[in-house]
Order: C-alpha cells, then structure tokens, then sequence
C-alpha cells in the first residue's frame, strides 16, 4: 500500500491550492481516505475524510465551507480543494488510509490510530 501526496506549495492568505492523494496497493470498497495535518510544535490534526467510495464525506468544523474532499475512482486519488486560505492553515498536510473506520463506525473517522497506512505529506504555507 502506498500514499503519495502532492500539490503543498506556499500561497497568500486568501488564496486556494488543491491537495492530491494517489493511493496504490488497495480497493477503496471499505476504506475511509483522510486528509490530517500538523504544524510545528502542534499535534497532528484531523482536517476532512472521505469513506465508503465516496458516499461519506466529513470535515472538521473550522475548514467547513472552505475545503471540499472528493475523489476519482479511476485514477485512484483523493483531492482537498482547499479555498480562501489562512495562514492558521500552515501545516504539512497528511493522507491516511483505513478500513479499520468502517469497522468501527463512521463517527471514528478523526481517529489517527485507526488508520494503518500514511504518506509522507506535503507542506502548505499560507502568508499573511
């Protein structure tokens, strides 16, 4: 299984970048795909995810309305557009992948312990 992240650049407040995740090594029957994302001197965050082939989409409260999560079965990717930037949004930005949510129960999505598998991130820095 693999996760490669990519799209993470520096921006200016207000702006917009679209994050992609291209996984490998796994169907997405089952799996909840997640975005997470951690500054520095911060923990990790849980930020949007998206599970059951695209049925379910979810978002943390303070990037509602301003990132949507989507997905494109064929080419095996996730995307978070994220539009109208803050620089509190400055992180290195983290897709995970798990079966383990559906399992669970959708309400668990936030939990980074249940996901096994994680790419390397990609940094985005939003400038005031």
């Amino acid at each position: 299984v693999q996760l490669v992240e990519s799209g993470g650049e520096s921006v200016q407040d207000g702006g917009s970048l679209r994050l992609s995740c291209v996984h490998s090594g796994f169907t997405v029957d089952d799996y909840c795909i997640a975005w997470f994302r951690q500054a520095p001197g911060k923990a990790r965050e849980e930020v949007s995810a998206i599970c059951d082939s695209d049925d379910m989409k979810y978002y943390v409260h303070f990037v509602e309305g301003r990132f949507t999560i989507s997905s494109d079965i064929a080419k095996n990717a996730v995307y978070l557009q994220m539009n109208n930037l803050k620089p509190e949004d400055t992180a290195r930005y983290y897709c995970a992948a798990t079966v383990r949510v559906t399992q669970v129960g959708l309400a668990s999505w936030p939990d980074e312990d249940l996901y096994d598998y994680w790419g390397q991130g990609t940094q985005v820095t939003v400038s005031s």
